[in-house]
Parts: C-alpha cells; sequence; structure tokens
C-alpha cells in the first residue's frame, strides 16, 4: 500500500501554543505518527505583509483567510507588537510532540526573515540562521535534530551543503514528486531530500470551486494515485479552523488503508542508497506565490 508521510511546519507562537496540542489529540485518535517542524526564534509573522506586492499574494490572502486563520494579535508580531520568542515561550507544546512519539525537527530560527531572505543570501547568513536554529532545538530537546524542513520551501545552494555538516540525516526542503539525493553544482551530497508532493490545503481552497467544505474529497482523490506522498500541514491552519477538514483526511486515508507516518517512518520503507541524483534550484508551484525550491531534472 502507498505511504503518507505527514510533515506539519509550525510557523508562530499561536500554532505552536494552540495548534500543535489539537493536532497531537487528532493524530493520538489515528495512532498515527507526525513529524513536527518547529521555528524556534522570534515571531515576525506580521512583517510578512512586505510581499504584498509578490505576485499571488494578494490573491492569496483574500481566498484563504490569512487574519481568522493566524489571528490578528500574530499578524502584529514584528511590527506593531515584539516578536516573541517561540523557543522560550513554547517549549513545553514542542516536547509534548516528542513525548508523544512523534518526530520533531527544526522549520527555522526566524520564520519570515528566512522565508524572505535566505534565496538571495550567502554562506556566512545562511549558516548563522542554521545554528541559531539547531543550537534552540537542543536547549529545548536535550539532544540535536535529525531533519529539517525550510521555512516556506525557501533554500540556497549553501543551506544544503550546511545541512550536511550540521548532521541531518534527513531534510524535507521543497517541492517535488519523489525522494531524491541531491546534487549542489558538482557535489553530491548524502542528506535524502523527501519533498512535498501534495498542494496544501491553502493552495487549493478558493480556486476552481475548492472550498473548506470539499477540499477534504478533492485531496483524497489527489492523493491515492498509488504512488508514495509527503503532505504538508500547518499547525496555524490543520490545528485551527481547518481541523474538521484534516479529521476528514485521516478518516479517508484510513478506510483506503494508507500508510501514515512520520518522514523518518517513510525513509524507513525507502532504498535510499538507490534514490536518484537530482539537481536543485527554484520554480513555481500552482496556488502558492514566489519561487520555491524544487527538484530538477535528474542529473
Amino acid at each position: 500500500m502507498p505511504f503518507i508521510a505527514l510533515k506539519v511546519d509550525v510557523d508562530t507562537l499561536r500554532g505552536t501554543l494552540e495548534g500543535v496540542p489539537t493536532l497531537l489529540r487528532m493524530l493520538a485518535r489515528h495512532k498515527t505518527r507526525a513529524t513536527f517542524l518547529f521555528s524556534l526564534g522570534p515571531d515576525h509573522t506580521g512583517r510578512a505583509l512586505k510581499r504584498v506586492l509578490r505576485p499571488g499574494f494578494l490573491a492569496k490572502v483574500r481566498r484563504t483567510s490569512v487574519t481568522s486563520h493566524y489571528g490578528l494579535k500574530t499578524l502584529l508580531y514584528g511590527t506593531l507588537l515584539p516578536g516573541p520568542d517561540i523557543g522560550l515561550r513554547a517549549a513545553e507544546p514542542m516536547r509534548s510532540a516528542y513525548r508523544a512519539g512523534h518526530e520533531t525537527g527544526v522549520h527555522c530560527w526566524d520564520h519570515v526573515l528566512w522565508q524572505d531572505a535566505v534565496a538571495r543570501k550567502g554562506e556566512a547568513w545562511t549558516r548563522r540562521q542554521l545554528e541559531r536554529a539547531v543550537q534552540r532545538y537542543g536547549e529545548v530537546f536535550g539532544r540535536a535534530p535529525r531533519v529539517h524542513g525550510a521555512a516556506g520551501w525557501q533554500m540556497n545552494d549553501d543551506a544544503y551543503r550546511i545541512e550536511q555538516e550540521l548532521g541531518f540525516a534527513l531534510a524535507s526542503d521543497g517541492r517535488g514528486d519523489a525522494p531524491f539525493m541531491p546534487l549542489v553544482g558538482d557535489r553530491a551530497l548524502n542528506v535524502p531530500q523527501l519533498p512535498t508532493t501534495l498542494p496544501t490545503l491553502d493552495e487549493l481552497i478558493g480556486v476552481d470551486g475548492i472550498s473548506p467544505d470539499n477540499v477534504a474529497e478533492h485531496l483524497l482523490q489527489r492523493s491515492l494515485d498509488g504512488r508514495d506522498h509527503v503532505f504538508t500541514l500547518h499547525a496555524e491552519l490543520e490545528g485551527g479552523q481547518l481541523a474538521p477538514v484534516f479529521a476528514a483526511l485521516l478518516e479517508g486515508w484510513d478506510a483506503a488503508g494508507v500508510r501514515l507516518g512520520s518522514l523518518a517512518d517513510y525513509a524507513a520503507t525507502l532504498d535510499l542508497a538507490a534514490l536518484p541524483r537530482r539537481r536543485v534550484g527554484m520554480g513555481s508551484v500552482p496556488g502558492r506565490s514566489g519561487q520555491l525550491a524544487v527538484a530538477l531534472d535528474a542529473a
């Protein structure tokens, strides 16, 4: 049977404090593991509003009700309100995911900063960001992280190399159609990439007649194609107002006999040594504004 890995991006303080506990309860009912990737530094969500001129950003804001999902207070962090330190304020919900048996890892230090800047930054800046996140993860969990998933699916060539240097065993940094080993320049790296293969709920809702009422049915049809998949959900969405949608997805996948689990669970089903080498770069994804890290043609 096909495998669907559940990857939970936790972007904000609210998502960590409120969304994570909600998702843990839902996953426990289905006896399902997931991978929780945490933002570990300041919550500067309000600074994301400077993306207003990015093609497609305003359209996404209008159709996905950003304010209702994230809350007005969160949308002021880093602008009219100081950005709270997520790792200091919400370490306990993070640890609760680990205690419940889920895989945990690094999403970023500062989500907005990484998402908006990493594609044009160099090695020194990228290293500082990753090292701060890794250090804070160690302070929260008492051990080194083994999995990384880039904020906003944004990367640069140095980030892939530094992941390997910092000891990550697994990554899900971009979008693609199947697992691969990244080739950066002429250098073959050994941190397997398990890219997100399915669209996210916020990429689907509001497009082609898809609404919160029917998006679960649509995504189930997309996911039940006989292939393995990685599905990225967000603590702020599926752990908030879209929790009923995620519940319907879990029910549908269970009924179809799909195997569900974490990224590490998925990796355990693969022959990692036989994964193809593929170059990485930037590209577009329907429903998502801007350029994202993507797998390119096989080298």
